[in-house]
């Protein structure tokens, strides 16, 4: 697998944000990459102001957010010169094909329908991680939602 060093992680509910920790330590037994987790879109931004560069190899943005929801910060991401190039992957419980279109459109790199088990979260997120440099370029549509059986 691709060595990955820096991970977001933007997601408001606590549970979810411990259940992808845990994910994240199980994929990376070795080499753990470094994970920044903010609860709301506003302290993923100043996260980024902070941090970046270095960028993080990807940010997985939740939509559903307090303060700055997941659209507003894909948006600003986009228009921001020094972190346009990041990844992101949007993590959301919505399979609603007009959320995922727009996040398409607003140049997402991917879309994850949240399973409910979390052997299923573990395949999801492993797979996404496995792409490495192909992170940074948006698939074509049909490839865009990423499903694990």
């Amino acid at each position: 697998m691709h060595t990955i060093k820096n991970i977001f992680l933007t997601d408001d509910d606590a549970d979810d944000c411990l259940l992808f920790s845990e994910i994240v330590g199980e994929i990376f037994a070795k080499n753990q990459p470094k994970l920044t987790i903010t609860h709301d879109g506003v302290k993923l931004m100043e996260a980024l102001d902070e941090t970046v560069p270095p960028a993080p190899e990807v940010i997985f943005l939740d939509l559903n957010m307090p303060r700055k929801n997941g659209f507003e910060c894909l948006a600003e991401i986009r228009k921001i010169p020094k972190l346009q190039r990041i990844p992101i992957v949007i993590i959301s419980t919505s399979s609603n094909r007009d959320i995922i279109d727009r996040t398409f459109e607003h140049g997402a790199n991917y879309y994850i329908c949240k399973p409910q088990s979390y052997v299923l979260l573990k395949k999801t997120i492993q797979q996404v991680l496995s792409f490495g440099v192909r992170l940074k370029d948006q698939p074509k549509r049909s490839n865009f939602v990423i499903r694990v059986a």
